[in-house]
């Protein structure tokens, strides 16, 4: 969530920061500062103005231009004490030397504030962090140098962090260190360079390496040395880069969603090509699992989080359906507290954009200690689930800078849905043939999103006609299930708006109780087993006076005959469907924030990548 950026040995460290700052905003965030070191001192500017901070914070630093070539940088989401300017990074010791900048949560800092006061410290905010600049002030004022400072630190502290760390005493180093929340480094012929995620830092180079948990890296201007927590040299984790920071830009539309939900048909196309062999077996390079693997297996478990949750959901109706093979998904940060069953016939699946959300993270470690398999689905190259997992599934989506999931939810059900058909393939559950009609499914998938795309004006005339609306509910069956969900959730996402996803067999269970004249009912009704049934519940709600929305497949007029409204798509078969029904939810959704003046890239209170518990 927070974001961190650091330079030494640039004589434009100013503008790298900021410019870092404001690549990195997409994560969500709340206040800002940089902090300038140099043998005169500290240089420290902090905003708190929300979502205005970077900027706010460029003009407010023009003074400071030129006065050191290193710094860090940092851009706050509040966990621990309000999002107000003593709270915001960079922190700084009681001396004024050592300013340091963290992503994470550090789980004992009460025990730890508590002995610092005692002796003496005077903490100046109410986070988490400032207790870490003060253990590295106790651990200079011991006699160590900043890098055994920090080392010594890490022996003390509990929790998630990505550490950078400057004193003036040696104010061409940043010291470095991470524990569970992403920390890569960079480096060209004269400078150094750190952050939180890789666009930061995509315009100064492409040299550009991972730490792992516990490694500290030494930063001076053009090199790099890494070690590990006792001080030995440690390999480190290069990155393949293989997009530029123009994939990371607007590209002329209004804003990164409405960007990346064109480029959705492209990220299914990419993450589908080269999947299918000469020999007609469905091709995961990456997977590291060989055939005996996974005909092992008694379970698959996808583990996920948000819209990666539901694209897990979509995706076990496949793997049952295709694979016969049976699936549970859990949200992330529930699953290792309900005691899994696990052993090496399990396959865990961790479903992540990012590759880095903590909750994900840390419920693969939990099956991977179980002793199960795991394989992770990730948008980003060597991420840390990808570095951990047995084996890896990319979706080449191509990087997403909107906060609300669009591209990347596709994607991950492509990814999902491809991995379902090799593990009928293995386990002998489909023949050749069967599979070859799923896959041209899934590969005609581009065209038929194009196409959808292409209504996206037909569903803005029906959100303005529902724009006095503020209660919402999305129903489907089966695989619309989850795609209502989705639905639901993006239209929480971005228009602040109240909406709620259910299956449509549970409305007599509770929610038709709320059923009124005013609350809008959105219903997945494409083609399916069910979809006969969703067209009853949908007339159950209908006779209760609520607005009825329904998405339905071309040439559907019995289905438009019950409809106030139609969102029409083209046909396809039922599990592939959802990756084209969620389109026009996405729309419906964004049309909706858009006409009431809301930043669709930035919903409040919410953070691209979710890096602590």
């Amino acid at each position: 969530m927070c974001g961190i950026i650091g330079v030494t040995g640039a004589a434009d460290a100013l503008d790298i920061l900021l410019d870092g700052l404001e690549r990195l905003e997409y994560r969500g965030y709340d206040s800002a500062g940089v902090a300038l070191v140099s043998p005169a001192g500290v240089d420290r500017v902090r905003i708190a103005d929300g979502t205005h901070s970077v900027a706010s914070l460029r003009g407010a630093t023009e003074v400071l231009n030129g006065r050191s070539r290193s710094g860090v940088g940092h851009t706050r989401w509040a966990t621990h004490g309000h999002p107000t300017e003593h709270n915001a990074h960079p922190h700084l010791d009681c001396s004024g030397r050592v300013a340091l900048v963290h992503n994470g949560i550090i789980e004992n800092h009460a025990e730890l504030a508590s002995r610092l006061t005692a002796t003496g410290h005077i903490l100046a905010s109410d986070t988490d962090t400032e207790v870490l600049a003060h253990l590295i002030e106790e651990g200079l004022a011991a006699g160590d140098d900043l890098i055994a400072a920090v080392r010594s630190t890490l022996v003390e502290v509990r929790g998630a962090f990505a550490l950078g760390v400057m004193s003036v005493d040696d104010p061409d180093l940043i010291v470095a260190t991470r524990r569970i929340s992403p920390l890569i480094v960079g480096l060209t012929d004269t400078a150094s360079y750190l952050a939180s995620d890789i666009p930061a830092l995509l315009d100064r180079t492409r040299d550009l390496i991972a730490l792992e948990d516990d490694q500290i890296a030494e930063l001076r201007p053009g090199s790099v040395m890494v070690t590990d927590a006792q001080g030995a040299p440690a390999t480190a984790t290069v990155l393949r880069i293989d997009w530029d920071i123009d994939a990371a830009q607007k590209g002329g539309f209004k804003d990164f969603m409405s960007k990346e939900m064109a480029d959705q048909p492209a990220a299914v196309r990419d993450t589908l090509r080269g999947r299918m062999g000469d020999d007609g077996m469905i091709a995961l390079d990456q997977l590291d699992l060989s055939d005996d693997d996974l005909r092992l297996l008694t379970k698959v478990i996808v583990v996920a989080c948000g819209s990666s949750f539901h694209a897990g959901l979509v995706a076990k109706y496949a793997f049952e359906r295709w694979a016969r093979i049976p699936v549970e998904v859990d949200i992330a940060s529930e699953f290792r507290y309900r005691d899994p069953v696990l052993d090496a016939t399990a396959l865990v699946i961790g479903v992540s954009q990012s590759g880095e959300t903590v909750d994900t993270l840390q419920a693969m470690r939990h099956a991977r200690d179980d002793g199960a398999r795991v394989v992770v689905v990730s948008n980003v190259v060597d991420s840390s689930m990808a570095r951990e997992a047995d084996g890896v599934l990319y979706t080449r989506a191509g990087p997403e800078i909107g906060v609300a999931a669009t591209k990347t939810v596709l994607a991950q059900i492509a990814a999902l849905e491809l991995l379902a058909l090799r593990l009928a393939q293995v386990r002998g559950e489909m023949t050749g043939e069967q599979v070859a009609v799923e896959f041209a499914e899934l590969i005609r998938l581009e065209s038929v999103l194009a196409e959808t795309l292409g209504r996206a004006g037909d569903v803005a005339a029906v959100a303005a006609q529902l724009a006095h609306a503020t209660d919402f509910f999305f129903l489907g069956r089966h695989a619309g299930f989850p795609t209502a969900l989705e639905g639901a959730l993006k239209l929480k996402e971005i228009s602040y708006l109240h909406a709620e996803g259910y299956p449509g067999g549970e409305l007599k269970h509770g929610p038709l109780a709320v059923i009124e004249p005013g609350c809008v009912v959105v219903a997945v009704a494409t083609g399916g087993p069910l979809r006969e049934k969703m067209l009853s519940n949908v007339s159950e709600v209908k006779s209760r006076g609520a607005t009825v929305v329904l998405v339905l497949e071309d040439g559907d007029d019995e289905g438009a005959a019950v409809a106030d409204y139609t969102f029409w798509v083209p046909a396809s078969r039922d599990l592939q469907s959802p990756i084209k029904d969620i389109v026009p939810l996405q729309q419906f959704a964004y049309a909706l924030a858009v006409g009431r003046g809301l930043d669709v890239d930035r919903p409040r209170n919410l953070a691209k990548t979710v890096t602590v518990e």
